[in-house]
């Protein structure tokens, strides 16, 4: 009986209308779909905004908000057919990919009830033989995740926590249908939501489920005085491969078929895409503009430039303020990372293209195509500006406390592995443990971790944290390193095989717009790379104001989806702090650590 169980899943996840699987389309074939789209075309959309807060009596009060998931069609361009998505809303018409934008305020809670409205089977293949979300009478499984947020286990977005349409199926970790958003003492800045179903993620956000999340301090913005209204502007980036019918192209058979039939471990689409148009254009006034920029690319990294020679000034990383404005030409975002950036068109006419030369895998695969390489153009209008610009980007913008590697509670080495059978990729796995073994990262609420992370696979892997904030601290290269790779084959023991004799490598300096409290940190591959983890909250030295120990816990993981689903993902489980505990890793000087990454 579970032998036809799974071979009718695998059925039912390959049966796809519009993508015939006794033929499916050619990487040629997909990337003339591309080309036959005109660039520029269509104008960038702002997204739909909706608050997640009230009003009274002049005052900001929580709000309770109904969010649903639903199919429905998209026009990606103007030239292709509508093709069939899942898309966050309010309601099936005002859906939209990227979501609505939710607006929320500093210390004012929002309620959000995520419902499920999807149909009875997936419209994109999906790999039954990896760890996933499998309902036993059907029905897309999704949870919602809020990257970067700082929130109650029970609100997470649990791998474990997904349910069906109407709620008729869930996931062992569910509880309920409304989640709590604080939106109290983290930093307020940029994030997003999106799905975050076991074993599916990649497949659910490919589909289009994801959106903006926006909290503002008021007071700090006031202060800041940057650019406001229509001049600041949330950018979404993805990639996305499509049928000739303007369908969405996911692959039917993945790279190691006997192990894994569907499962590739990266994505990549060959057409860019802003706000749910393929490479749109914007026009812009000369004045100052800010850009809170997101990429949700499952697997794409993007190194961003302008084509005029235009800078940017960035002024935060992922949801976090740096401390001054730095000019930089180009800015390099992993998948689920983000940077914040003021463009002056002040001094520029005509049209500037948004470019990006980041290879794929990053950083030694392959280089960008003229397709690839655009990501969309700002038309500059000749005119004055209809409305003065009396924004600044201020010398100053927020301090943080800067990471210390004093009272450090605990140091982990971590690593990322990747299995092979006959040179095909297989599976990930961090410290060499499935997502379902017992949870070795048990920190205790208000506590600072040292993690060190060790990389000698080829790929960069963006790590992200459930929960914590934290920010590199150092970046060093690694020597001999087959040698120290045949040592961990026997004893999978960064300590035994005595590490420090192989972190000798060159020091490379962390990027000046990185130095602050991030949601994603780069693991550049051939590296050792020192993180500070904070459990708490950083700007305001406090703990949680919820019970950041209770079920279902957090997790971590690799953010590039395929790796994520496949199992480059572990339980973060808080502990309760405990004497005894204490004393015994003191007289032990106890250093957890795991398995180390390699090829």
């Amino acid at each position: 009986m579970v032998g036809l169980l799974l071979l009718l899943s695998f059925v039912n996840g390959l049966k796809v209308a519009g993508q015939a699987a006794s033929s499916p389309p050619t990487a040629a074939d997909l990337l003339q779909v591309a080309a036959s789209l005109q660039m520029y075309v269509d104008e960038l959309p702002d997204m739909p905004k909706i608050n997640g807060y009230s009003s009274y009596k002049g005052r900001a009060r929580p709000a309770n908000l109904t969010i649903g998931m639903f199919e429905k069609k998209w026009k990606f361009h103007r030239d292709l057919p509508a093709t069939t998505v899942f898309a966050f809303g309010m309601s099936s018409t005002a859906a939209t990919v990227p979501g609505p934008t939710i607006l929320t305020l500093q210390n004012v809670p929002t309620y959000i009830t995520w419902e499920n409205h999807l149909p009875s089977t997936h419209i994109l293949p999906w790999d039954p033989t990896i760890l996933n979300a499998m309902p036993k009478t059907g029905g897309v499984a999704t949870v919602v995740h809020l990257h970067g947020g700082i929130d109650e286990p029970q609100s997470d977005g649990s791998p474990f926590a997904w349910f069906t349409a109407d709620f008729n199926q869930t996931g062992p970790a569910w509880t309920t249908p409304t989640y709590t958003y604080l939106n109290d003492l983290q930093p307020p800045g940029n994030i997003f939501y999106h799905d975050h179903a076991l074993g599916i993620t990649r497949v659910n956000l490919i589909a289009g489920l994801f959106g903006g999340y926006l909290i503002t301090d008021q007071a700090t913005e006031r202060r800041l005085n940057l650019p406001t209204g229509s001049f600041d502007r949330l950018i979404m980036i993805f990639d996305r491969s499509f049928n000739k019918d303007g369908s969405l192209y996911l692959n039917y058979t993945g790279v190691n078929p006997p192990v894994h039939p569907q499962w590739q471990p990266e994505y990549f689409g060959d057409a860019i895409i802003v706000n749910g148009k393929d490479w749109p254009f914007m026009n812009v006034q000369p004045r100052k503009y800010r850009f809170r920029i997101a990429s949700v690319a499952n697997a794409r990294y993007f190194r961003l430039s302008l084509s005029n020679g235009l800078n940017f000034t960035q002024i935060a990383s992922d949801y976090s303020y740096l401390a001054q404005p730095i000019i930089v030409s180009s800015i390099l975002l992993s998948p689920a990372e983000g940077a914040d950036v003021i463009i002056d068109f002040s001094n520029s006419s005509g049209e500037v293209l948004l470019q990006n030369d980041a290879p794929y895998p990053y950083p030694s695969g392959n280089a960008v195509d003229s397709l690839n390489s655009k990501v969309m153009k700002f038309v500059i209008q000749s005119q004055n500006a209809s409305v003065v610009d009396r924004s600044i980007v201020p010398k100053s913008l927020v301090q943080y406390p800067k990471p210390t590697t004093t009272g450090i509670a605990q140091t982990r080495y971590l690593g990322f592995y990747e299995y092979s059978t006959n040179g095909l990729v297989t599976h990930l796995y961090i410290n060499g443990k499935r997502l379902t073994d017992p949870a070795t990262e048990t920190p205790v609420p208000g506590s600072t971790e040292i993690w060190k992370i060790i990389n000698l696979t080829q790929d960069d892997h963006p790590l992200h944290l459930h929960l914590a904030m934290f920010q590199a601290i150092e970046q060093r290269g690694l020597v001999n390193v087959d040698q120290f790779t045949a040592c961990m084959n026997t004893t999978y023991d960064p300590i035994k095989c005595n590490i420090s004799t192989y972190a000798q490598g060159p020091l490379f300096p962390i990027p000046p717009t990185e130095m602050t409290w991030k949601n994603i940190v780069k693991m550049a591959p051939g590296n050792i790379t020192t993180v500070v983890v904070k459990f708490g909250y950083v700007h305001k030295n406090a703990s949680y104001p919820f019970d950041s120990t209770a079920e279902p816990g957090y997790v971590y993981h690799c953010h590039i989806l395929d790796h994520e689903d496949n199992e480059m993902i572990r339980p973060l489980k808080l502990v309760r702090w405990r004497k005894d505990e204490s004393r015994r890793i003191k007289r032990k000087n106890f250093m957890a650590y795991g398995a180390i990454c390699m090829d």
